[in-house]
Formats: C-alpha cells, sequence, structure tokens
C-alpha cells in the first residue's frame, strides 16, 4: 500500500512541476506523434517514459486511477487531464465546437441545454432515437412526452371518466346504460397534443440558439463525439463538457418469441389499433398503470407476477392497488413466468398463445390479442462508447457511477437521469438535475441535486402517492422499535352517492420516534393522489413532524385531510375502517 501510494505522489509532482505533463512509451507511435505535435509548436514539456521505468505498470496504475485513462499518451496540460492524442490536438490546435454537447433529448438533457444556453454558452444536443423491436419511433422530448408519463395520464384519464360516468347516473345525469370508447380518436387526440411538444421544445432550443442534431452520439475521446444520422451519415464534433442523458428502454426476457410477438409501453400509446384482450406481462408501475387504464377502457385485461406487485414501493400499499384492480375486473396470474409465445394468427390486432410456467411448475397456455412487456427498464448505456473512455458503470445494472456533483469518472463527462445509479428514475428528478449541474457548471452555483424525500405518483385505478420510506424500508434502516406507523382508510366524499367501496382508499405516516416523530414515509392510495401527494413533498422536504401534521388545520371535505387527523398506530392494533366520509 506505502508503494502505492509513493508512486501516486511522484506522479502528481510530475504533474504539477510541468506544465504539460506528458507520460508516454518509446515503443508507442502515437506518443511519438503528441510529442512531435508539441516540438513544432514550441511547447516545453515533461516526460515520462513508463517503459523504462522499473515501476512504469505501478506508475500506468496511478494514472488510471487519477484520470480514468488506461492507456498512453497521457496528457496533463496546467494540471488538468487532457487525455489522448486526439484531445491534445483538439485543445493545442482547434478550438472546441461547442461549451457543452448533451447527449440525449429526454427532459434531462433539454433541462440542461437550455439552462446552459440561457448562461451564455455554446450549446448541441444530441438525440436519436433507436426503432422499438416493432419499429416504433418518436419525436424530440424523450420517454415522458413521448411513451411515458404523458401519454400514460392522459389514457388514466380516459379510463377515470369512463368510471365517472357511471357514477354521473348516481348523481342524476341521464348517461346512456352502455358507453364506449373509440380507440383511435383517443389515440389521435393524445399523439396530436404530443407532436404539440415535439414542435414545442424544437422552437425553445432554435430560440435559445442550441444546436439540435437529431443523430445518434457516440463518444470517441473524453471531448469528441460521433455524431451519426438517420442516413448513415456521421460528423465529428468536440466539446470542453458532455452531458449524458440517454435514459432508459424496456427489457425484453430471454423467451422464444417474445421481441417478434409483443409490444412495450414504446408502442402501446400510438398502436393504430385497439389492443383487444391483453396479457401484461410484470408487475412494474408501468405494467399495472397500462393494464389499469386499458381495463378501464373495457377491454379483458391479466396481469402476470413473477413474485410481488410494484418492487421498491410500499409493499401494504402495493397489495391494497393489486386488491382493488382484481376487485375491478381484472385478473391477475401470480407467481407465473411466461416461457414461449408464437402467433396464432396476423391481424389488427392479431391473437397470440402464451405458454406460461408458475410456481408449482405446472404449465398452461391462454390466447390474447396484445402482449404487453412491461418486466422493467434498462438504461442506455451501450453502443455509446463509454468504454472508449473509461466512464465507469454499474457492473450489474449497467448505470452510470457518479458523485454528488453528478462527475462520471471522466472529469469532463457528466450524467443525469435514469442511467446514473442510485437516481430516482423520474422525470423532475432529471430535470432538477440538468438544471442545478449547468448552474454548477457556468453560473459558480454549489446547490447539489436533493435527491431525498422526493414524491411519485403511480397512476393505476387507484392512484398511489408516496414521499420517502416505504414501511419495510424505515424498518430496515431505522429499525422496528424507532418507527411509529399512523394510519386509517378514508372514505372519499365523491364516492358516497355512488356508493362505491367503503374502506380501500389508505392513509399512512412513517415516524421516526428517535427524532421527535419526524415524518420520514407519507403513502396514501385514493383518488388524485398525485395532487395530494405534491403539497406534503415541501412539509417533509422541511423536517416535517407528526405534530406539525396534527396542527394543521384540514380542508374539509378533502381526502388530504385526513392526514390531519391520523391518531391510530399500527402498534396499537386498532382497527382503521371508517364509515361514511
Amino acid at each position: 500500500m506505502s508503494h502505492n501510494v509513493e508512486t501516486a505522489a511522484v506522479v502528481r509532482e510530475h504533474i504539477s512541476n510541468n506544465k504539460v505533463m506528458v507520460f508516454s512509451k518509446t515503443t508507442c507511435p502515437f506518443c511519438a506523434k503528441v510529442k512531435d505535435l508539441l516540438k513544432s509548436l514550441n511547447v516545453e514539456y515533461g516526460v515520462l517514459e513508463l517503459d523504462t521505468l522499473e515501476n512504469g505498470q505501478a506508475v500506468q496504475a496511478a494514472l488510471f486511477e487519477l484520470s480514468g485513462q488506461k492507456t498512453v499518451p497521457n496528457v496533463f496540460i496546467n494540471g488538468k487531464h487532457l487525455g489522448n492524442l486526439q484531445d491534445l490536438y483538439i485543445s493545442c490546435v482547434v478550438p472546441y465546437d461547442y461549451d457543452l454537447i448533451v447527449i440525449g433529448g429526454g427532459s434531462g438533457g433539454l433541462a440542461a441545454a437550455k439552462e446552459a444556453a440561457n448562461l451564455g454558452k455554446k450549446v448541441a444536443l444530441l438525440d436519436y432515437v433507436k426503432p422499438s423491436p416493432k419499429g416504433t419511433t418518436w419525436g424530440l422530448g424523450g420517454t415522458c412526452v413521448n411513451v411515458g408519463c404523458i401519454p400514460k395520464k392522459l389514457m388514466h384519464r380516459a379510463a377515470v371518466i369512463g368510471e365517472e360516468f357511471r357514477d354521473a347516473r348516481m348523481f342524476g345525469w341521464d348517461v346512456p346504460e352502455k358507453v364506449t370508447l373509440n380507440w383511435e380518436t383517443m389515440r389521435n387526440a393524445i399523439q396530436d397534443h404530443i407532436g404539440s411538444l415535439n414542435w414545442g421544445y424544437r422552437v425553445q432550443l432554435r430560440d435559445k440558439k442550441v444546436n439540435y442534431v437529431n443523430a445518434y452520439g457516440e463518444l470517441v475521446t473524453p471531448h469528441l463525439v460521433k455524431a451519426t444520422k438517420r442516413n448513415n451519415t456521421s460528423v465529428e464534433m468536440t466539446a470542453e463538457t458532455i452531458i449524458l442523458a440517454m435514459g432508459e428502454r424496456p427489457r425484453y426476457p430471454n423467451i422464444p418469441g417474445v421481441e417478434e410477438f409483443t409490444i412495450t409501453s414504446d408502442d402501446l400509446f400510438s398502436l393504430p389499433y385497439c389492443p383487444g384482450k391483453t396479457l401484461c406481462i410484470g408487475a412494474s408501475y408501468v405494467s399495472l398503470e397500462c393494464a389499469g387504464f386499458l381495463a378501464g377502457i373495457g377491454l379483458d385485461v391479466t396481469v402476470m407476477v413473477r413474485s410481488i406487485l410494484l418492487r421498491g414501493f410500499d409493499q401494504q400499499c402495493a397489495e391494497i392497488i393489486g386488491s382493488y384492480m382484481e376487485s375491478h375486473h381484472i385478473k391477475f396470474q401470480r407467481k407465473t413466468v411466461p416461457i414461449k409465445i408464437e402467433q396464432v394468427k396476423e391481424g389488427s390486432p392479431g391473437l397470440y398463445k402464451v405458454t406460461a410456467r408458475n410456481s408449482d411448475g405446472l404449465e398452461f397456455t391462454e390466447e390474447y390479442n396484445t402482449v404487453l412487456m412491461a418486466i422493467g427498464r434498462d438504461p442506455c448505456t451501450k453502443g455509446i462508447g463509454l468504454e472508449n473512455v473509461c466512464v465507469e458503470l454499474n457492473s450489474t445494472t449497467g448505470r452510470v457511477l457518479c458523485n454528488d456533483q453528478d462527475q462520471t469518472s471522466v472529469p469532463n463527462i457528466y450524467a443525469i437521469g435514469d442511467i446514473v445509479e442510485g437516481r430516482p428514475q423520474l422525470t423532475p428528478v432529471a430535470i432538477q438535475a440538468g438544471r442545478l449541474l449547468a448552474r454548477r457548471l457556468y453560473a459558480d452555483s454549489t446547490v447539489l441535486c436533493d435527491y431525498h424525500n422526493v414524491a411519485t405518483t403511480v397512476f393505476t385505478p387507484i392512484e398511489y402517492g408516496a414521499i420517502g420510506y416505504s414501511e419495510e424500508d424505515a424498518v430496515e434502516a431505522i429499525g422496528e422499535e424507532d418507527i411509529e406507523v399512523y394510519h386509517s382508510n378514508f372514505v372519499p366524499l365523491e364516492w358516497t352517492v355512488p356508493h362505491r367501496e367503503e374502506n380501500v382508499c389508505y392513509a399512512k405516516l412513517i415516524c421516526n420516534r428517535a427524532d421527535n416523530e419526524r415524518v420520514v414515509g407519507f403513502h396514501v392510495v385514493g383518488p388524485n393522489a398525485g395532487e395530494i401527494t405534491q403539497g406534503y413533498a415541501v412539509a417533509m422536504r422541511k423536517g416535517a413532524t407528526k405534530e406539525d401534521f396534527d396542527m394543521t388545520i384540514g380542508i374539509h371535505p378533502t381526502c388530504s385531510e385526513t392526514f390531519t387527523t391520523l391518531s391510530v398506530t399500527k402498534r396499537s392494533g386498532e382497527s382503521t375502517e371508517v364509515s361514511g366520509c
């Protein structure tokens, strides 16, 4: 260990003592070109030939720890790691094309690019959507705008309206007994809205003088990006700083027929025909949300679940959602996995036979018009040249490793959004991270993105909002004896006249007893959960305690007021059921 420390110290001494320092090998032709370039420019430099040193390998290892670069030539100018020959040439001879290149035109990439441009920087943004296996592609704006939050929430709203038609009769509205939804009309209306958002983003980039390039970005060196367009022509672009914001794409299991005969959320929202009888494979929030609105518009829907619902969320709330969905005509196949998918008949929709196996080893088959794969999403970190520049990834998840400054293992390369290990995979998180990163880079800000106590909502048929710890995570992090869980069922007033179910809506606060009952977990299952949850996120960010909730006067009659009157603890074992509003 002491030898490693001594070697690293020697390396740093060489870097600090020389305005330009080249770590080289006498047999390396690229190293020779670097030294020739510096000589031609009359630049004085220090050089250390690693292959002539007894500890050359140790020096190279120390350089890797310091710079993230495994190869030579390894060049430092004024103590700043520059890289290889290409980077040196760009730095010494040709100015960078841009101050910043952003790879990825989703919410985070757009936010970072626009903020940097606002701060007077020259910015390029590269965005290219690889078609899904079904050939689906989309415009500028990323997953959320095109195939995520926006169309999902609008289709969820369509399903809610259908349920409200049934309520309306009980309130005196003369509504026909049978109301139906036209898939094509709904889809076209939603796609028209998305198209307007795509155009709006392009206009914003143009107005801010961000160079938007519809091309696939690939890192060649830490400062050089190859941009390949749809027609396979490519250009090279250089920048002092690069931000990675490529997002995620749906995961496919390794089973026969999956890519040929299934769709994902990448395809569903622009599907040109009504999907008909649908199987949703997976228990992710994407699967449950899609299953919910498809059933809500009147389709026959089944959800196939390998293990638990909504992994990572509070499991009591997840099971409340599952029970509610089952009582609203959505079938669940628990502890079951697909093993083969075959086409029975072509069509729009077609017909597909799914062979599955349950936990008892029993195999069975069933036919569906559409099979939606929603078992999770993977980061888009492959095929983008990260290995060329030694950006470190989590070897298991494939996500980028960053420090709290959103900086990767390569000093001039940063990453934001869903591709980063340990970050909440949510659109507003990426937007906030992108804006704050641009301000730290170009406005002398020191403000970091707060990745704790981030509010989120799952738009299942009965919505679920959450902030902070799930009950399971609170027990693990704080200890069962040191948490107090206050909870209650509640009945929305608007559910009483239509005689909807009682005691399915649920509110829960998880408090740290050792910290003045500070609220560390907030959970609500019920209508408009997202609208309820957002405001409480401010309170939790400011360290609200159970007493703060108790002393807040609620708005009556609302669902949200439940959180100002919680008194029953899980520890007491008392019933949480209520009757009426």
